[in-house]
């Protein structure tokens, strides 16, 4: 058997002019949970429909469990689906509603039975099978969505931005039992979003995609802190990208200019003297002080200070067109118009060609 159950081989979709999917490569593991992430028309969904077969690709392969399904009716894919906005029937009970995939696949009432009650315990909603969609809160609309998704037990597990119509605290909430429930089942899931803490939170790896192609594919950590490209660095997190020129470098460490200052940062591939580059790090692994200290220090000027509860952000203001923006725990407010000393530990740079 396969390590692999959903591989995706040079998908590519058009819509006209607009090339939706551009030989977009994937492998999904057993067990796994993929996320594909990235902002509104990067390809993701199209790519999910085409997995699904509501979509038919223009050229390569869909594969799951081994099989070529790219020409498969959708029902004979053995996919279990979550959507966006419950799509549950109103005037069904809770109970019918997830009874409802096995009716379609002609299983009797009797054997149904046992399967719905599993899928209801399943989401800890066995309580109230003979309620109406009407009479439930968004939380458990969308639990009874994910019971009718696995009560005929699917392969593969497809969710496509099921928690954006609830609330902040519920999506929260909502993360963690899909996330659990994935895990005991050991079933393989794609999650489709937009949300970049769903994707950290919920992954087990995150493929990010951008106008209709993968840019990156690692696990969570690995796309955070080692982001290969601008644009993975920018949608991911809050980011600090800072102009600069490399004046040398070795195997190991770059040194660089910022507004007439040297820096230090861990060397790439593909250095050249006199290369303009970008200097990336995340706001909250920059360190204010009032006093220089150390190596990797900018000058600046404190232009805005922002409380948010946890932590204050402030916009620093290094050079004429070059702002800084750090963000550090609450405990120590600097005023605006102060004149600090931004530290940037090297071990946090990262170096990334402008694109």
């Amino acid at each position: 058997m396969s390590d692999i159950m959903i591989e995706f081989r040079n998908l590519t979709k058009r819509y006209g002019a607009l090339l939706a999917n551009d030989h977009v490569n994937l492998q999904v593991k057993r067990g796994e949970l993929m996320t594909l992430l990235g902002p509104s028309g990067c390809g993701k969904t199209t790519a999910l429909r085409g997995l699904t077969g509501y979509v038919k690709p223009d050229e390569g392969q869909i594969l799951i469990d081994d099989k070529d399904v790219t020409n498969l009716p959708t029902h004979q894919r053995q996919l279990g689906m979550v959507f966006q906005n419950f799509a549950l029937f109103p005037h069904m009970t809770v109970w019918d509603n997830v009874r409802f995939p096995l009716m379609i696949r002609g299983v009797s009432k009797q054997d149904s039975e046992p399967k719905v009650r599993e899928a209801l315990q399943l989401i800890r909603l066995e309580g109230l099978s003979d309620r109406y969609p009407r009479q439930l809160s968004g939380g458990q609309q969308q639990r009874v969505g994910l019971a009718r998704a696995l009560v005929y037990r699917p392969n593969v597990l497809l969710l496509d931005e099921p928690l954006s119509n609830l609330d902040a605290k519920l999506r929260e909430e909502m993360r963690f039992e899909i996330r659990d429930l994935q895990r005991r089942l050991g079933i393989t899931a794609i999650y489709v979003t937009h949300d970049q803490q769903e994707a950290l939170a919920l992954s087990d790896r995150v493929a990010i995609m951008n106008s209709g192609h993968i840019e990156q594919v690692g696990t969570p950590e690995e796309i955070y802190e080692h982001p290969r490209s601008k644009f993975v660095a920018d949608f991911i997190g809050l980011s600090d990208f800072i102009p600069a020129t490399v004046e040398s470098y070795d195997a190991q460490t770059a040194r660089i200019v910022v507004a007439g200052v040297a820096l230090t940062a861990p060397a790439v591939e593909g250095l050249a003297r006199e290369q303009k580059i970008l200097l990336f790090i995340r706001p909250n692994d920059v360190e204010l002080a009032l006093e220089a200290a150390g190596e990797n220090v900018l000058p600046g000027t404190i232009r805005q200070a922002t409380y948010l509860g946890d932590r204050i952000d402030y916009r620093v203001q290094i050079h004429d067109g070059i702002e800084v923006r750090v963000q550090t725990a609450g405990t120590q407010r600097l005023a605006e118009g102060a004149r600090v000393f931004a530290h940037l530990p090297v071990a946090r740079c990262r170096l990334i060609r402008e694109e």
